[in-house]
């Protein structure tokens, strides 16, 4: 959510900034809306003022016997609480107003990201590996021989419809390997806290990671109210919630490995085609919860957790920068892996690396008591979020998959699985481990 002091000291700046992203201006509504709510909180507290003093010259008037004078002052008593009483409720109303009208507007843009209007104006920073030369045609990942009996579509349609699937056999056990390789990797080397959450949340939740209000139709919610968590973003930077932290505490590096939840609304049409775009899938998770003055050091430290990841399975990726029509409603500058899906011969996104500045912690109420130098209590300060995939597990499966398959069908699988595949090193052509 957006600041409204900051808006009010520099509406300019902050119409420029929406412009950015193709956005009208909003400034002058906001601030008439917040003008008209401020005017009548003047209005109330003046009012309540002259109760205060009309109250106690009802009793005076009383005693000296002034019958007219006490039938004045006690009317204008009460017509005086009723106007606060109005005055107050609609103070109220223009709140939730100017609340709901906040919540619905995206993040602005950081100043060095790129201006465009969709992914064909986000541009490369940074590259990584050769894709590999194929002496025959590289096939999808559902296409492959070996993975054919791992990967059953049919089945899951009858079970669930389209955007299903269900993974057996040797598919199913690289799938966990490469979870918990990507766990164990955060936890060890980059020294994340591995945590476990929820996957069911109330809307506050939904709220203040910005899926809500917006983006209810992205979600699913529950018959008795709860949403399933679209990733584990929502539950890991929700565990600050409405807290205030010491800054010694800080920064805070979580990691989660969870089932997530996505109806891809508005994506009738789009990769409908093997696993790569699905109702239901597991990511690993990075949340960083730390100082505004440390929030882009941290991002960096996060795009490079996720693009070891890539680099340790030996995956091509590509990394760009998302343009200001392309990046998330809550994101300040967001960075995308792509992984190299040699069946499709491009860069498909693997993970998004975000930082959220102050505009989430704004929405939770999240804060931090900033170390004073010279001692003594300071004032608290909204908290710094930032989130990325470490990676997206499904997307990570069907990039080893295709970058590891051979003529026969086969596919040979990264070094850094073979401990977690009880030394084994492919898939072979009849879908088994050896």
């Amino acid at each position: 959510m957006h600041d409204i002091k900051a808006i009010r000291e520099n509406p300019e700046a902050f119409d420029a900034a929406l412009a950015r992203r193709g956005l009208s201006a909003m400034s002058s509504d906001i601030l008439a809306l917040d003008a008209d709510r401020r005017a009548k909180i003047v209005a109330a507290e003046t009012a309540q003022a002259e109760q205060n003093r009309a109250s106690k010259e009802v009793g005076a008037a009383k005693a000296r016997g002034d019958d007219a004078e006490f039938e004045r002052l006690r009317a204008l008593v009460a017509q005086t609480k009723a106007d606060i009483a109005r005055l107050t409720a609609e103070a109220g109303e223009q709140d939730i107003a100017l609340r709901d009208l906040l919540m619905g507007i995206p993040n602005l843009p950081l100043p060095e990201v790129p201006e465009g209007k969709d992914e064909a104006d986000n541009v490369e920073v940074h590259r990584w590996g050769t894709p590999r030369a194929f002496d025959f045609p590289p096939k999808e990942h559902f296409e492959i021989a070996g993975v054919k009996p791992g990967m059953d579509f049919e089945t899951a349609a009858k079970l669930s419809g389209s955007r299903f699937v269900v993974l057996k056999g040797a598919v199913i056990r690289v799938h966990r390997a490469l979870a918990q390789f990507m766990l164990d990797t955060h936890v060890e080397e980059h020294g994340l806290q591995e945590t476990w959450t929820p996957v069911l949340v109330k809307d506050d939740a939904m709220y203040g990671t910005n899926q809500l209000p917006k983006f209810a139709e992205d979600s699913y919610q529950t018959t008795n109210g709860w949403w399933l968590i679209p990733t584990s973003e929502v539950t890991l930077t929700n565990t600050v919630a409405g807290d205030i932290l010491e800054e010694s505490a800080l920064p805070i590096r979580m990691t989660a490995h969870t089932q997530c939840f996505r109806s891809e609304a508005g994506s009738a049409g789009k990769d409908t085609s093997g696993m790569l775009r699905q109702h239901q899938f597991e990511k690993v998770e990075m949340v960083t919860i730390c100082t505004p003055d440390t929030h882009l050091e941290e991002q960096d430290r996060m795009r490079r957790c996720a693009e070891a990841i890539l680099e340790k399975l030996d995956i091509p990726y590509r990394t760009v920068v998302l343009c200001t029509g392309d990046m998330g409603f809550g994101a300040q500058r967001t960075f995308d892996l792509e992984a190299w899906l040699p069946g499709q011969n491009t860069y498909r996104e693997i993970s998004s690396v975000s930082t959220c500045g102050q505009f989430q912690a704004r929405r939770m109420n999240a804060r931090y008591r900033p170390t004073k130098a010279e001692g003594g209590a300071a004032k608290p300060e909204f908290l710094a979020t930032l989130n990325g995939s470490g990676l997206a597990v499904g997307r990570c499966l069907i990039a080893v998959l295709e970058n590891g398959q051979q003529a026969d069908g086969s596919v040979d699988l990264p070094a850094v699985l073979h401990p977690y595949l009880g030394g084994r090193t492919k898939i072979t052509a009849t879908g088994t481990l050896a």
